[in-house]
């Protein structure tokens, strides 16, 4: 059978005709930027083969920590998720010191957001992520990974109560008011940062209404005066407790 020889960056590079993947001899930094040249050029399963060469062949080099992070990066391209959580995981465990380890931390993350659905399917996506993105931050606050982590964090967490509302609106629709009542609470109690907070104690004016608990909802649609004025749904619940004879919170709108 007879090889190709192709000089690439300094570095000899056998292929052959066959299907089988030959293996790349070079020294260790050219086998490094042949890999990250993949990188630029999208080639991002021939990165991988060209990093996991490397670190076999110089498994105590710097240069395979380095490429251990690139391979990750490259799985998290071409949705290899499982085995880019295995990777971050044992470089987590073989070099706990690591000066960039927190992009470890914050691909864990990524790889769990990439992965979020609507909020009509199971969350766990977005639950591994939050916690990924927050052990970010608490870990590593001043790195360069900590502030896209903490916006992440707040989209996750709109997210997991975008959830609730969805449970709760379902509820609140086939009657089921008192499981209703405590998605939307849950959304006001444990989500109260989010976008999905309005929406939430209005729900729950309608609801109180509806089971007759008129001081409750009457409650509910102040918190909302005060703390939203000029939304929508504040503007909904004046009209809804006009339209049942309450005198509703002034509204500033």
């Amino acid at each position: 059978m007879l090889a190709t020889v192709l000089v690439f960056g300094g570095m000899a590079l056998s292929a052959c005709s066959s299907n089988k993947k030959e293996p790349m001899i070079g020294k260790v930094e050219d086998l490094y930027n042949t890999g990250m040249n993949q990188l630029q050029n999208r080639n991002f399963a021939a990165a991988i083969y060209t990093f996991e060469e490397l670190e076999r062949q110089h498994p105590y080099s710097g240069w395979a920590t380095r490429a251990q992070m690139m391979m990750v990066y490259a799985q998290y391209r071409i949705e290899k998720y499982e085995e880019a959580l295995f990777n971050i995981d044992r470089f987590i465990r073989l070099h706990p010191g690591y000066e960039d380890l927190a992009y470890m931390y914050y691909m864990r993350g990524m790889i769990f957001y990439t992965q979020i659905s609507d909020v009509n399917r199971d969350q766990g996506y977005t639950e591994e992520a939050y916690k990924a993105f927050r052990e970010v931050t608490e870990r590593f606050p001043y790195s360069r990974y900590a502030r896209d982590a903490g916006l992440k964090i707040t989209l996750t967490l709109d997210h997991m109560a975008g959830k609730e509302m969805t449970v709760g609106r379902f509820y609140q629709q086939q009657g089921k008011y008192l499981a209703a009542i405590n998605r939307f609470k849950n959304v006001v109690d444990e989500y109260e940062q989010t976008l999905q907070v309005p929406e939430a104690l209005y729900r729950m004016t309608e609801v109180y209404f509806a089971l007759g608990l008129d001081e409750q909802a009457t409650r509910s649609a102040a918190v909302l005066g005060h703390n939203y004025p000029n939304s929508d749904w504040y503007e909904m619940a004046y009209k809804l407790m006009t339209s049942k004879g309450h005198k509703p919170p002034k509204l500033t709108k």
